[in-house]
């Protein structure tokens, strides 16, 4: 909504802007979405403040719907960051999803008690507030999460002018290497050893691919910031890295909280073709076999109830989608079958493109998708909508949010 009506500079609405917004938001949730998201470390998202995020998500709310963020801090300013997400749900009269909950960066690993805290308090005073997750110690985006939000004030053009820029281009290293920034800076928590570099567009920049921005530096001569100012330019891209910031210690603790599932924050790249040119995070084939091979069967962090719960049914009523995520009598027959004692996730950060094992058969909507470990390329899905939905004859938004029931 926000760069439909304002485009991608770090500007604020009027309020006639603002109503457009909010009217947008409507207009989509009638045609089925399941809520308003934002990513609030990302450019133009992070320049919207917190009463912008509260309209837009009132309209989600009025229409049942949930506001969903990647938080506008996962590290040095985390627990302000739960705070804003707690103080926009309990405005909307909504529920609150925090996206791929983490804790970013060594300095921030002691906040997850307080983290869970501020969460369970703002749940028990009646505010629903959920979470859901990967089961890994690197995050992947772009190295615009390693160069402060003034700089990429525009979109990609607009940033990448800036960094041909001499002066610019100081400013930026400079800011790139501030002990104590006051924006997200991913390379900044990672450091040049903890930033791998999994996609470029250029094709010369392809053999860099798995690197470390400290290994290309080292190749170059040239400084880590000065290397990954570089390959912006270079890609005319955002260039897709993975930064090392959680702790397993963390991920142990998160993965067993009852208001947490799990996410892949992923494409579902097929491993072969043009899909092999370019690495992606091993979450994409192995996330949900990694949580019930290691959580579940090795570590027994989790027990195999508890795993399913957070897979399916979790996620289904967080999303408010009626007759899924269970095997009821009546339900929408999405069926996969496993074993337990052999289900394993083998994708790798170095060899990424390795489907998971230990799955045999999986119906969705009652169809077989997969039989004997081997897609059968039935058609089986279903276009999945949200419930202020008019297309099927009702629905509508609501003048409260106060007229939903909320699950969980």
């Amino acid at each position: 909504m926000r760069i439909n009506v304002l485009g991608e500079r770090d500007v604020q609405p009027t309020a006639e802007q603002l109503a457009q917004m909010r009217t947008l938001v409507r207009q989509a949730m009638e045609q089925g979405a399941v809520g308003v998201t934002t990513a609030l470390i990302y450019s133009p998202n992070e320049y919207a403040h917190t009463p912008e995020l509260i309209a837009l998500a009132t309209e989600s709310a009025r229409c049942g719907g949930i506001y969903s963020a990647h938080m506008r801090s996962e590290g040095d300013r985390l627990l302000e960051a739960v705070q804003e997400t707690v103080d926009i749900a309990r405005a909307s009269g909504g529920p609150a999803e925090i996206y791929h909950l983490k804790v970013a960066g060594r300095r921030n690993w002691d906040k997850i008690g307080a983290l869970i805290a501020a969460v369970d308090k703002a749940r028990a005073a009646g505010t629903r507030i959920t979470a859901d997750m990967y089961v890994y110690t690197a995050g992947a985006t772009g190295l615009d999460a390693a160069m402060p939000p003034w700089a990429l004030d525009g979109g990609l053009e607009a940033w990448i002018e800036r960094l041909r820029d001499p002066k610019m281009r100081s400013r930026v290293i400079a800011d790139m290497r501030d002990p104590k920034p006051s924006w997200e800076n991913l390379f900044g928590a990672a450091g040049p050893d903890g930033t791998l570099l999994l996609a470029f567009k250029n094709p010369q920049l392809k053999p860099l691919t798995g690197k470390t921005l400290a290994d290309v530096a080292r190749m170059r001569g040239v400084s880590p910031e000065d290397a990954a100012v570089d390959l912006v330019i270079e890609d005319g891209s955002r260039v897709g890295v993975a930064y090392f910031l959680m702790s397993e210690d963390n991920i142990r603790r998160e993965v067993v909280l009852p208001w947490v599932s799990f996410d892949s924050d992923e494409a579902a790249p097929a491993p072969e073709g043009i899909f092999l040119k370019s690495n992606s995070h091993p979450r994409a084939y192995g996330n949900f076999a990694r949580v019930l091979a290691k959580y579940v069967r090795e570590e027994k962090v989790l027990t195999l109830p508890q795993a399913i719960h957070k897979l399916a049914a979790l996620p289904a009523a967080t999303l408010a989608l009626p007759d899924r995520g269970q095997l009821k009598n009546g339900y929408f027959a999405d069926i996969v079958v496993f074993d337990p004692a052999t289900i394993q996730d083998h994708a790798t950060y170095e060899r990424p493109h390795q489907l998971a094992t230990g799955v045999d058969e999986v119906w969705v909507n009652g169809v077989r998708a997969l039989r004997q470990g081997v897609a059968t390329g039935a058609a089986s899905g279903r276009a999945v909508h949200g419930r202020a939905w008019t297309g099927g004859g009702g629905g509508g938004c609501r003048a409260s949010a106060h007229e939903w029931s909320w699950s969980p």
